[in-house]
């Protein structure tokens, strides 16, 4: 195997693996699979935004090495991330009489990882999947640590498990046929990256020119995805179950799920409510003297540099507030908020007044 792609192997309970990253490597996708799991048949569960010009090309390249591929095409967004595309899905495995020792591969975006992913964690109580995605957003973060679950009408992501993939791989010549706002969008989560975790990474995003997508094969762009990726394996293999660190990875995420939510998935795609929220995190931590307007104009400029947004045009403060007390990382009644206490620093506290947010959420607002 050619370890020039690899980003980092994360080390978890349910057993390690690779994250590769790359641009135009999918030739070496056999040889991974090969070296991760032990039986030749695929069930291909996949974006039907990538179908069929990608599905098939994927589709022809396993079959080409030996593996026997069957295919679904879902048409996956954040609206029918429920568990009526869930038994969809479990029906589709049923008929194809899919075996314990079957490969699940989920191929697309976030929500595709998020959706495959818990269908193999329940089916026959678990099934070996792989992660193969197409978004940026989904290669920085949602494709690596095991997270995977599905939306209720009263919250995001309340149903779930942590279930582990076998691989992680990330061919960045897919990004060429992403929506440029979707390609936007993804950049979110490497900024969180870089403001909670890695300075030397935010300073690299705020010094490199602008990046379009027909600059993807460029290393440094292969290099920044590379480190990102490694940011959140790091995490994940000290942390597996969110009991410690890994909770820094929701900055920005309180708000930013509960803008997706109130809005009904239709007006934010998932890095622009993100950005958002981490203006309001940003905001919060300056207003208990935790950073200062400097840091927080830094952020607000490397997001609008990426072409994200940092302020609200409508005022619906009160469900917006309403929304965050249904929060999977509540204690005892409280939200843990993750703040900032400086580039590259992130911290938690609870028991921020009311008053406080509600403020720095009004003072995100356009008038």
């Amino acid at each position: 195997m050619n370890n020039s792609h690899l980003a980092d192997i994360v080390k978890t309970s349910q057993g390690n693996y690779r994250i590769i990253v790359g641009h135009n490597i999918l030739d070496s996708l056999p040889k991974e699979l090969n070296s991760c799991i032990n039986n030749k048949k695929i069930f291909l569960i996949a974006d039907k935004a990538l179908f069929p010009k990608q599905v098939l090309e994927l589709s022809e390249l396993l079959e080409k090495n030996g593996f026997y591929t069957n295919i679904l095409s879902v048409d996956f967004n954040e609206s029918n991330k429920n568990i009526e595309t869930v038994r969809y899905i479990y029906s589709w495995l049923a008929e194809m009489l899919v075996e314990r020792k079957d490969t699940i591969v989920s191929f697309g975006g976030g929500v595709t990882g998020d959706v495959v992913g818990y269908v193999a964690s329940t089916w026959l109580r678990g099934v070996p999947y792989i992660q193969i995605p197409t978004t940026l957003a989904a290669m920085a973060d949602a494709s690596i640590g095991g997270k995977v679950g599905i939306n209720l009408d009263s919250g995001k992501n309340l149903i779930g498990s942590f279930y582990q993939p076998k691989l992680v791989f990330q061919d960045l010549k897919f990004l060429s046929t992403l929506p440029k706002r979707e390609f936007d969008s993804g950049w979110a989560e490497v900024i969180k990256h870089g403001l909670i975790l890695d300075k030397n990474l935010f300073f690299e995003l705020e010094n490199i020119g602008k990046i379009e997508q027909k600059d993807i094969s460029d290393r440094k762009i292969i290099n920044i995805v590379k480190k990102s990726a490694k940011i959140k394996s790091e995490i994940i293999s000290g942390d597996e179950f969110e009991e410690g660190n890994r909770i820094l990875l929701n900055y920005g995420h309180t708000i930013g799920h509960a803008l997706e939510k109130i809005t009904e998935y239709k007006k934010f795609l998932h890095g622009e409510a993100v950005s958002i929220g981490m203006i309001v995190a940003a905001k919060i931590s300056k207003k208990i003297g935790l950073i200062n307007s400097k840091t927080v104009k830094r952020q607000q400029d490397i997001l609008k540099k990426f072409n994200l947004p940092v302020t609200l045009n409508f005022d619906k403060t009160e469900m917006i507030i309403q929304s965050t007390r249904i929060d999977k990382k509540s204690t005892d009644g409280n939200i843990r908020w993750v703040l900032l206490n400086d580039i590259g620093h992130a911290t938690t506290k609870t028991k921020i007044h009311e008053n406080i947010i509600i403020s720095c959420i009004r003072d995100t607002i356009t008038p």
